[in-house]
């Protein structure tokens, strides 16, 4: 029995030792865990190039302006530089490669973050990879199904009969992917809520009571985040954010209402 008792206390001395240790990261450590991660997750980025630059035919043709082409009437595209499709074919290459990426960076991201969090809280990090990656995702399907077509039929109908819509590849590539990165940042803002929440950082009564300020904030970063300068496409991304804003208040409640429940039965 005291052989068990002292095993007991030598397994947990070293325990604590082990998690004083990962506490007591110096400031060169965690430098050295940010480059490795940084590696690692360019790593990803390398191998989801050699696979876009593989099927490149099929996202220039398909995927990039088969939209274009849908409008009534449909856009036409130019290009007015003589290397412009080579530029082009690297952008969509390089963007497309990090939507694909997109999970692999995310998990490298949260496991430099593992480190500073509580145990009971580490256990969480598939389950946050795993929905940050969706709604990351859902924001990409979301512009490209939903918000391209409709913007891209708004442009070709708008102005005169008298002016041709010519469209440089540069500006309609740019358009396309800066379109659908930034919705996939922001459906990340539920998600973003919940862990706050989790953390007891942010509390639904919060959101709530600066939801005033929050519209501001939201219409000064849709002003800046817009790819192009026109109201249309500024509302669109407001609305859009004023939902998941909303979306996140109820969130962040669930969160707050589970961290309460784990503090109660602890």
């Amino acid at each position: 029995m005291f052989k068990k008792e002292k095993v007991t206390q030598e397994s947990s001395k070293l325990s604590d030792e082990a998690n004083s240790n990962e506490k007591e990261m110096s400031f060169l450590d965690h430098l050295e865990e940010l480059r490795w991660r940084i590696v690692k997750a360019l790593i990803g980025c390398v191998v989801a190039i050699a696979i876009c630059a593989f099927f490149s035919d099929w996202l220039i043709n398909e995927a990039i302006i088969r939209p274009s082409l849908s409008t009534n009437p449909p856009l036409k595209l130019i290009n007015t530089i003589p290397y412009g499709q080579i530029t082009f074919y690297m952008i969509v290459i390089l963007m497309s490669s990090i939507i694909i990426s997109s999970p692999w960076i995310l998990y490298q991201m949260w496991k430099f973050i593992q480190p500073g969090l509580l145990p009971k809280e580490r256990r969480y990090i598939f389950g946050i990879v795993f929905f940050t990656t969706i709604c990351f995702l859902s924001g990409v399907a979301f512009a490209y199904f939903i918000m391209l077509p409709y913007m891209l039929q708004f442009f070709a109908t708008f102005g005169t009969s008298g002016i041709q819509n010519m469209i440089s590849i540069h500006e309609y590539a740019s358009f396309v992917l800066q379109l659908i990165l930034i919705s996939g940042l922001i459906f990340e803002l539920p998600m973003v809520s919940y862990f706050l929440a989790r953390l007891g950082i942010l509390t639904p009564k919060f959101m709530r009571k600066y939801r005033r300020h929050a519209i501001v904030v939201i219409l000064i970063v849709a002003a800046i985040v817009t790819p192009t300068t026109d109201p249309f496409t500024m509302g669109v991304f407001s609305i859009l954010m004023l939902l998941l804003y909303e979306l996140s208040i109820w969130i962040a409640s669930v969160a707050k209402q589970k961290r309460d429940a784990v503090e109660l039965a602890g």
